[in-house]
């Protein structure tokens, strides 16, 4: 059977590239992100620097928490 019979897009080498533009697009964007995160990082002061890193320590102790939480309640549920 002749692939010219399948409807546009359906060819598995056309899909490969249109997921492969739409991924390096994808990176692109995150790469973008990423650099102005960083710069935004590095105009921070000390002061500001520590801040983060004490509201970072206290987010994970949290989420740690929260986990732990959650993990109790699966255990209840079994």
């Amino acid at each position: 059977m002749s692939t010219s019979n399948q409807p546009r897009g359906a060819d598995p080498e056309s899909e490969f590239w249109e997921r492969l533009d739409r991924l390096e697009s994808r990176h692109q964007r995150i790469q973008s992100e990423h650099d102005k995160a960083r710069r935004g990082l590095e105009r921070l002061s000390a002061h500001e620097a520590e801040e983060l890193r004490q509201a970072w320590r206290h987010y994970c102790r949290v989420i740690a928490e929260l986990d732990q939480t959650a993990a109790e309640f699966e255990t209840l549920r079994s």
